[in-house]
């Protein structure tokens, strides 16, 4: 298929540019997921998108050709109450509070299924810290399935589960900026977990993730602004967390904890991957135990669909 022509009208500029319907976004991205992409088609779509921004019918077919790459993506049986939890930003500011309240989910019986990316520069990664923690990683689909079986937890690397989506998506460094790419990870969900946790770190991708979300029959997901662009809620300023369940989208908000707030200055890798294992094993400040309260209720909202008692539901709509 010639895509050139797709291409064209989302690279038109500021006034001619034109969304692409889900169909031809899920089109022109299997092509460029193959190995022998043309390059420079690659980059100008990753480019052009990144300057007319991503529709959530787009971002809907973006996901669903990325999904295509993925071996056994639909196959794997998962647990009944798992909750997705993609990590593809990293932290250099604060430990892991997300982490701690993940293994709590998986103590209360709530299996876990954490995807992103082993290594970012200048940052410390969900893998760093759960794999000092114990924590199994998983090749594919099939061996996550049995880990998170066994474990109640699993770790899988975008570089085993789509060589192709992780190609693309490393080429972020060469391109100076970030592509859609980051936020089709984030949408993934390999297992097709119930529920979903998912951190942004620009505001105007919550209402976009949740209706691409709702388009590809998501169950139910908290799309939110998270800390250092992870899934992780702020126990004061908060400012932007979205309710997706089915195609129904409401904005939520809850009580400020009255704590300090999230730290400004980065921190020593070392030093912070070593406070973040610490915080696995409950070495919390009054902070971060309040992320980790707040972290709770999210998991078991995402596992049961139970709203929290104080968190209130705003601005209800529909797509």
């Amino acid at each position: 298929m010639d895509i050139s022509p797709l291409i064209k009208r989302v690279a038109r500029g500021k006034h001619g540019s034109e969304n692409l319907s889900r169909d031809e976004a899920r089109l022109v991205f299997e092509q460029l997921l193959s190995p022998d992409a043309d390059e420079l088609q690659l980059g100008a779509f990753l480019i052009a998108q990144r300057m007319k921004g991503e529709t959530s019918g787009e971002l809907a077919g973006f996901v669903e050709a990325a999904r295509a790459t993925i071996a056994g993506y639909g196959k794997v049986d998962v647990l009944k109450g798992a909750v997705d939890l993609p990590c593809y930003a990293g932290k250099r500011r604060a430990g892991h509070a997300y982490l701690a309240a993940a293994l709590k989910a998986r103590d209360a019986g709530i299996p876990v299924f954490v995807h992103g990316v082993d290594q970012i520069e200048g940052r410390v990664t969900a893998w760093q810290v759960l794999q000092r923690a114990g924590i199994n990683r998983a090749g594919n689909l099939v061996e996550a399935a049995q880990l998170i079986q066994r474990d109640g937890i699993v770790y899988a690397d975008l570089s085993d589960l789509s060589p192709d989506l992780f190609r693309i998506y490393s080429l972020r460094s060469r391109l100076g900026v970030r592509s859609f790419v980051n936020t089709v990870t984030r949408l993934l969900n390999p297992m097709g977990c119930e529920g979903q946790l998912n951190g942004f770190f620009h505001t105007p991708y919550a209402d976009y993730m949740a209706e691409a979300n709702g388009l590809l029959g998501q169950l139910r997901a908290l799309i939110f602004m998270g800390a250092e662009g992870e899934p992780e809620l702020y126990a004061d300023r908060q400012k932007v967390i979205v309710k997706q369940q089915g195609k129904l989208v409401t904005r939520l908000t809850f009580p400020a904890s009255g704590l300090d707030y999230y730290p400004r200055l980065p921190m020593d890798v070392q030093t912070l991957t070593e406070q973040s294992v610490s915080m696995l094993n409950d070495v919390l400040s009054d902070r971060e135990c309040a992320v980790v309260q707040r972290m709770d209720e999210a998991f078991s909202w995402a596992a049961t669909g139970v709203m929290p008692a104080d968190w209130r539901e705003e601005e209800m709509k529909h797509e």
